[in-house]
């Protein structure tokens, strides 16, 4: 019988406290991680930006160097997974429901309520809108898990090292400091991140969820339905979990990727299409036009821009940042046989692509309902989708396939981090226990309740934001130490 790792027992001690910490004095907690939140990003701003863009151009540096060829597993070892299987699996676990959450709130939120530079309404702020929602959920957020993954592939598949951030860091630190307390800390600092990263989400999704059967059913939106919500799910991702990730996982993230792709034809065929198409076109022009300005902005002189910037841009980076490790171990779990240059195109155009196809066809029909005389920007977040695709043909459908999509995306994301939990507190074991995993899949949902019952969806975004500081510098790390095995072995 395997023993409980000490990364497990101290990491599961950190968020039992967390979790009751909430449960004691939510307002506590609430207004401390406020603080910590505005002082990190009045602060930490500039950081974050930096960070991301030195992600990217390390990224890409590996993509055009001399190690692309490099396999990442044995030279004549084959794609464990097939292209579209891989595509839906990294897709479902990177993005999941949050493309569902956002990709009608955000547009409509960047053009008629809080807009990132122009006037509310204006055509410039729609074209801002669409531009930042694809700069938000382009190729700077593929490249944060990317890197992760990459760094793990490597190390992992072709060093034959365990799968855990410690063992990244061999060539850097020594693998007799990884193997002690140093290298423990680190990876308690990866699962940390993790499990605030992934109850976030839990978080958004258990309200969207909740929104949704309000929506279409008249159940009531609060915080006891949300707590029903996440117990159904907790149930059921933790079963997909124990079914492993060639059956579980595998299977669900395949279904969920031809139902988010079937909803999202449906709704170009019925809803505007030609609007959609020029509203695609002439974004992806922006986007590449603005790319590097929009990589670095800050307006430190304009305060209502900046905190826009911190409210959007920081939140959405920290959001990457804390869900890497998970992402990142993920990907590389499902990645083994492929080249590195094929890793790096595959993980940072196709899935930014798709963001980009998924923005254009939800961002634009609500966008084109609000300029028709439709109010949508006077719904929470959680309810716009639903509100949109009301007033489109076959609505009532859609919304039903929507919220059976969303709940697909929240066990997917959630299963696939139990197991990535699971792998990072047994020593890097691909093959966890199912009480590990059981474990880490109650804690998340556990931390996602309380935190929401303490501070709802803006303290969803301060544990993201405080969570995401610390394991920044780890990616860093992380980097530099693939350089250096990379440069000794292969120049």
């Amino acid at each position: 019988m395997k023993k409980y790792t000490p990364v497990f027992i101290i990491s599961a001690i950190i968020c039992i406290l967390f979790a009751a910490w909430g449960v004691i004095t939510p307002t506590g907690m609430q207004n401390l991680t406020q603080q910590m939140t505005a002082f990190i990003t009045k602060n930490f701003g500039w950081y974050y930006l930096i960070t991301i863009a030195i992600i990217l151009i390390f990224c890409l540096y590996i993509f055009f160097s001399p190690f692309g060829g490099i396999k990442l597993g044995a030279p004549d070892e084959e794609a464990e997974f097939s292209l579209p299987s891989w595509f839906a699996m990294l897709f479902s676990a990177g993005m999941g429901m949050g493309l569902v959450f956002w990709t009608t709130a955000e547009p409509i939120s960047h053009a008629f309520k809080q807009t990132p530079k122009a006037k509310p309404g204006s055509n410039e702020a729609i074209g801002d809108a669409f531009q930042y929602a694809f700069f938000h959920w382009g190729i700077h957020a593929w490249a944060v898990y990317g890197v992760v993954a990459l760094v793990l592939a490597y190390f992992s598949f072709y060093k034959g090292y365990p799968g855990l951030i410690s063992a990244t860091l061999v060539p850097l630190f020594g693998k007799e400091k990884m193997a002690g307390p140093i290298g423990k800390t680190i990876d308690v600092l990866a699962i940390i991140a993790t499990v605030m990263g992934v109850a976030a989400t839990l978080g958004f999704g258990a309200a969207q969820i909740n929104e949704g059967l309000n929506y279409l059913f008249k159940i009531p939106s609060n915080f006891t339905v949300q707590v029903i919500i996440l117990v159904v799910s907790t149930i059921l991702f933790t079963w997909s979990a124990w079914s492993g990730i060639d059956k579980g996982i595998k299977t669900l993230s395949n279904i969920n990727m031809l139902l988010g792709f079937a909803l999202m034809v449906l709704l170009f065929i019925v809803g505007p299409t030609v609007y959609i198409l020029n509203t695609f076109t002439d974004t992806l022009g922006n986007y590449v036009a603005h790319f590097v300005e929009m990589t670095l902005r800050l307006e430190p002189l304009a305060d209502g821009r900046r905190k826009w910037i911190d409210s959007w841009t920081i939140f959405y980076w920290a959001w990457w940042i804390a869900w890497a490790p998970f992402v990142g171990i993920f990907i590389a779990r499902v990645s083994r046989g492929r080249t590195i240059k094929e890793f790096i195109m595959g993980v940072l155009l196709v899935p930014a692509l798709v963001c980009f196809i998924f923005f254009a066809v939800f961002g634009a029909s609500a966008v084109h309902l609000q300029l028709g005389g439709i109010d949508l920007s006077q719904f929470p977040v959680e309810t716009t989708t639903f509100a949109m695709l009301q007033h489109y043909p076959l609505g009532k459908i859609m919304s039903f396939i929507t919220l059976f999509v969303i709940a697909l995306f929240f066990i997917t994301s959630a299963d696939s981090a139990t197991y990535v939990l699971g792998m990072l507190s047994s020593d890097g074991d691909i093959n966890p226990t199912s009480l590990v995993k059981v474990t880490w899949g109650l804690l998340l949902s556990i931390i996602a309740g309380i935190v929401m019952y303490a501070g709802g969806t803006q303290g969803l975004q301060n544990i993201l934001i405080i969570a995401a500081l610390p394991f920044s510098v780890v990616i860093f790390f992380m980097m530099i130490s693939l350089i250096k095995a990379l440069r000794k072995e292969h120049l």
